[in-house]
């Protein structure tokens, strides 16, 4: 078959590589139909995540059609159309029957990105996303062995296109737990850091939760504006604005910042020269810019959200500010199974429309230059899905003006 496959930091490349076989009895065989270019993938593709190997598959977010299924799998079959969480869970562990798929102690055979880890086991493992999580197979691919089939796939109406519900394998419930554990609701105010496909679907669940104000911190101007005209945001670039928090508290009633704040930036964010050199020298593991801002900008009493990647130590985390404002943290990978029935309830009646953000579709093979577009924020690129099996993309019947490539 053919995927997308790791040769080094910004090389990938589409190559022929075995076919996936059942391994376990709960395992299935999944035809991709469709897959996506994820923000976390840029990790991976930029060698900034450790225990990425040369030929590793990349991918977490796809869907598909059952193709076979062990012995032990009863809840799809064959010709089943399916969405399948990112996270892998065993759905009977301790974490599992908390519905905390991501914490899921049983599916993981890395050690997880935790350093104080003890005796603790590692989180759930994850498609496509190194070693560390279990060095599973991605989606970026023709075809996919898909573990504990019992709990991840998850069964979608054949009248809904593929790119209507294939985020609900990551980033549309990733961006709904963030805005819920944000406490966000009618008439509440909220700040999101990032305007990536995570912090524009933050914005789509914090409009359709009745969010009255909602602020939005990126510097590219394209998704700033995107933003604005899809969501109405409030846009604060921080090329121009060396200081969004307080640009945003001046906006809020009484100067006393947002009721929540996501961070959908993460470890990546773009901080001091400081923590440049911090980084380069391996001192840090993680920026400190966006979440600094993001809990100046909150308000007493309120949550901090964060959704966005973070490993290793943090320069600058003024916990002192948390504590004298009383926050609450709430964060890490997303318990995507607890969320599915309700968001394509959402995506049903129209509620969601997650597929808008998409600007690019293009072929499986085309995958190494939509990497090399998504990264460098080519063509005011929001988003790239992937169709494997095809060399042109059809732009479906009544859609924006995304980019179709290949044609």
């Amino acid at each position: 078959m053919r995927a997308l496959t790791y040769h080094g930091a910004h090389t990938v490349k589409v190559d022929t590589v075995p076919d996936p076989i059942l391994m376990d009895s709960d395992d299935i065989i999944l035809r991709v139909t469709a897959t996506a270019i994820c923000g976390s993938d840029l990790h991976l593709y930029r060698g900034k995540i450790p225990s990425v190997e040369h030929g590793d598959i990349f991918g977490h977010e796809f869907m598909g059609i059952v193709e076979e299924t062990g012995p032990a799998v009863t809840a799809v079959q064959p010709g089943d159309r399916v969405v399948i969480p990112f996270v892998i869970a065993c759905g009977s562990c301790f974490f599992c029957q908390m519905d905390l798929f991501a914490a899921c102690e049983t599916t993981n055979t890395g050690r997880g990105a935790i350093l104080n880890k003890k005796a603790i086991p590692p989180g759930a493992a994850l498609f496509g996303f190194s070693h560390l999580y279990g060095g599973v197979p991605g989606g970026q691919a023709e075809y996919v062995r898909v573990p504990k089939a019992n709990t991840g796939p998850f069964k979608v109406p054949g009248t809904l296109l593929d790119e209507k519900v294939l985020f609900l394998s990551d980033i549309l419930p990733t961006a709904f737990q963030a805005v819920t554990n944000a406490g966000i609701g009618n008439g509440s105010s909220i700040a999101i850091y990032g305007a990536g496909p995570v912090g524009l679907l933050s914005a789509a669940c914090a409009r359709m939760l009745g969010a009255e104000q909602i602020f939005m911190v990126d510097h590219h101007p394209y998704r700033l504006a995107y933003a604005q005209r899809t969501y109405g945001v409030i846009p604060i670039n921080f090329d121009e604005d060396d200081d969004p928090a307080d640009t945003i508290i001046r906006q809020t009633k009484g100067m006393r910042g947002v009721d929540g704040v996501v961070d959908a930036v993460g470890f990546e964010a773009k901080g001091s020269t400081t923590e440049t050199v911090l980084a380069t020298l391996k001192l840090e593991g993680s920026s400190g810019k966006a979440l600094r801002q993001c809990i100046a900008a909150v308000r007493r009493g309120g949550v901090v959200s964060v959704p966005g990647v973070y490993a290793g130590f943090i320069h600058g985390f003024l916990f002192g500010d948390a504590f004298d404002k009383g926050l609450t943290f709430k964060m890490g990978q997303t318990h995507v199974q607890r969320y599915l029935p309700e968001l394509l309830g959402h995506i049903e009646t129209g509620r969601l429309a997650p597929e808008v953000i998409i600007s690019h579709r293009m072929s499986l093979e085309q995958a190494a230059e939509g990497y090399e577009i998504f990264d460098k924020k080519q063509e005011d690129c929001r988003k790239v899905i992937l169709t494997p099996g095809d060399s042109a993309i059809a732009l479906p019947e009544g859609d924006g003006p995304a980019l179709v490539l290949g044609t």
